[in-house]
């Protein structure tokens, strides 16, 4: 009597993976396809996590990471996009002027101060004093501000300058300017170039920004430039640490 029922049973379990396996084949494969080819297609900040959900990857270097929403609002992301940019860019350009004078100091081409001291031994070189300076500059970074605030609320709008009609540019993407002047060599000849482009100077961008907070931490703590402070860690690794020098001084 048990011999049927063994037949029956085994005859249910075989004929009951073969309607699960058809109803995962059937059923959404297309969809999960779509699924599939997303998440090869779109890199993520932490394995495994699927990232957040407003960041769809079309961002220049997004890779999901958003852990407070702080980007989930599409408006506020736009501005987040331009800051990120712009600190980038200034980031780059800080850091190869702390780096490139003391590397000519320390090979001997020259007597630079090293970059928290610039400051303090120009001072009673300059032209003017330290009020106009603020001022200058101050009217200077507004005007270019401005403009940059209304190409933002308005993209393409300020391409061609009000005082000097020559200055043009051609692009039409806010931060991305483009023409003889921002592009002189052509580089992004293509859409695809320009991709590429876009997505390194973010990397190096954001990588920069990381190296100015060593810096400023390295200077606050050995009294020293990066360059020194590198030179002197692979003198002695072992003796020549953040951790040593933030004990020792």
């Amino acid at each position: 009597m048990t011999t049927p029922i063994a037949l029956v049973l085994l005859y249910s379990v075989v004929q009951g993976k073969k309607v699960r396996n058809v109803a995962r084949t059937a059923a959404p494969q297309a969809a999960r396809g779509v699924l599939q080819v997303r998440a090869a297609s779109k890199a993520v900040w932490f394995p495994g996590n699927p990232g957040a959900a407003h960041l769809d990857g079309t961002l220049p270097g997004d890779y999901g990471f958003d852990p407070l929403s702080l980007g989930s609002d599409a408006e506020m992301l736009k501005w987040f996009q331009q800051a990120e940019l712009m600190h980038c860019r200034w980031a780059m350009v800080g850091a190869a002027g702390i780096l490139l004078p003391e590397v000519a100091t320390i090979f001997g081409a020259g007597d630079l101060p090293v970059w928290f001291e610039a400051g303090e031994q120009l001072n009673g070189t300059q032209f003017t004093d330290g009020v106009t300076l603020f001022w200058i500059q101050m009217l200077l970074m507004n005007w270019v501000e401005v403009r940059r605030f209304m190409d933002m609320k308005n993209p393409g709008s300020q391409n061609q300058d009000p005082i000097f009609p020559q200055f043009a540019v051609t692009g039409t993407e806010v931060g991305y300017p483009g023409g003889r002047w921002f592009n002189p060599f052509s580089m992004a000849a293509t859409d695809e170039k320009m991709v590429e482009y876009k997505t390194k100077e973010v990397k190096n961008g954001r990588l920069a920004m990381v190296a100015m907070v060593g810096f400023a931490t390295q200077a606050f703590v050995t009294g020293q430039g990066p360059v020194a402070n590198l030179m002197q860690h692979i003198a002695d690794p072992a003796h020549n640490t953040f951790f040593t020098q933030s004990f020792t001084n």
